[in-house]
């Protein structure tokens, strides 16, 4: 498919392109020799999840990542999927599936630009500087005309900027805006600095919270790059499937991407860990970004009064702090993250329906569903634990 002498083409597998054409769109910012704004879409994080197995053949996310070329040199790329199903994409769509197929339509195979398994706001059309408005479109047209031409239901856009998610709008896509939980630093000095922005009675909570959690028995250690060891993950694999399989029915990772993590990612990750007697009862896993601290998974083998609000909040809030990284996103859902100090924030996706009657009812849709959210975080910002002052201050 060419269009204005830009090629566009599917590739099956990462390893039909060059770590560093890929990164060259990804994660251009590197070149300063600092990290990525965030890692899900560099060329080492997506051939990770491809090489373990935890995409690909038997995942219902089959690789199809999308290219554009301009003389001989990749300008723009995409990580997208075709998808059987709509599982671990945290944007969810199941509703639209099941009434186009009580309406007689085939919902999947669909297309899915994403980051599998991953809630986090982020760059999803890859463009190399000096292309951003031409890369863009053509990635866009490219990814319409392919759902198109082969029939498919649907695409969906999803953890897109909200830079992208204007400009798609602005090319034909629906725009849809959901809700996730973020917290702010605040150039706070330290966790007692945070502490101080909160309202009496949350202060009190938080300073009880984790007096309780670091009372379990142990310590709790916050390691990253070779702090991490290979045995640390034999204990992390444990947390992550009980959690998994409590949660998913079944983890989204394989046990292989762990280990290819700890060879390409390592530099990535936060792992917090609570130890007793030199062993792993509990664990957090967080991805280190250039402005954000993204915490992905928390698992336990023992339950400890919050235990989960130290390893997932409290101790990313602290590395953040300590690292001067601008917010925490805590992941999907949970309405208990904001008396801890996460507020409400707007996330933005992109969807094309192929079918027009269709496509109308989804518009209408998400048109009062905006103004839902909307309202939703306007209340629950309000309902915040931070003094009021602070909350004007931060709107």
């Amino acid at each position: 498919m060419t269009d204005d002498m830009i090629e566009i083409s599917m590739l099956a597998s990462l390893s039909e392109v060059a770590q560093s054409e890929w990164d060259a769109c990804a994660c251009p910012e590197v070149a300063d020799g600092q990290a990525p704004y965030d890692p899900f879409t560099t060329w080492r994080f997506l051939k990770a999840l491809e090489d373990s197995g935890s995409v690909g053949t038997g995942s219902g996310w089959q690789p199809r990542y999308l290219v554009a070329t301009k003389d001989g040199q990749i300008i723009a790329c995409a990580p997208m999927y075709a998808k059987s199903h709509s599982q671990g994409e945290y944007i969810f769509d199941h509703n639209w599936a099941h009434a186009y197929e009580r309406a007689g339509g085939r919902y999947y195979p669909k297309l899915q630009i994403a980051v599998p398994f991953t809630p986090a706001t982020g760059r999803r059309f890859l463009v190399r500087p000096g292309f951003e408005a031409a890369g863009q479109a053509a990635l866009v047209k490219g990814c319409v005309e392919l759902a198109a031409k082969n029939n498919l239901s649907s695409l969906h856009i999803t953890f897109c900027t909200t830079e992208e998610a204007e400009a798609g709008a602005q090319m034909g896509l629906m725009h849809r805006v959901t809700q996730q939980y973020h917290w702010q630093n605040d150039n706070y000095a330290d966790f007692d600095g945070f502490l101080a922005s909160l309202s009496s009675r949350k202060r009190k909570m938080i300073r009880k919270e984790r007096a309780q959690a670091q009372g379990f028995g142990g310590q709790i250690v916050a390691l990253t790059g070779e702090q991490i060891e290979p045995w640390h993950w034999e204990y992390f694999w444990r947390f992550y499937q009980d959690t998994g399989a409590r949660k998913w029915g079944t983890p989204y990772l394989s046990r292989r991407f762990f280990d290819i993590a700890q060879e390409s990612l390592r530099d990535d990750m936060l792992l917090v860990l609570a130890m007793r007697d030199g062993v792993p009862v509990a664990g957090a896993l967080n991805f280190i970004g250039r402005q954000a601290l993204y915490g992905r998974y928390w698992g336990c083998a023992e339950d400890h009064p919050c235990l989960h609000f130290e390893l997932c909040y409290y101790q990313a809030m602290e590395f953040a702090i300590a690292k001067d990284i601008q917010r925490v996103e805590a992941g999907a859902q949970g309405e208990h993250k904001l008396a801890r100090g996460y507020l409400p924030v707007p996330i933005h996706s992109l969807h094309w329906m192929r079918d027009e009657s269709f496509a109308d009812a989804v518009a209408r849709y998400l048109t009062a569903e905006r103004a839902a959210v909307e309202e939703d975080i306007e209340v629950l910002t309000a309902y915040g634990p931070f003094r009021k002052s602070q909350v004007e201050e931060q709107e």
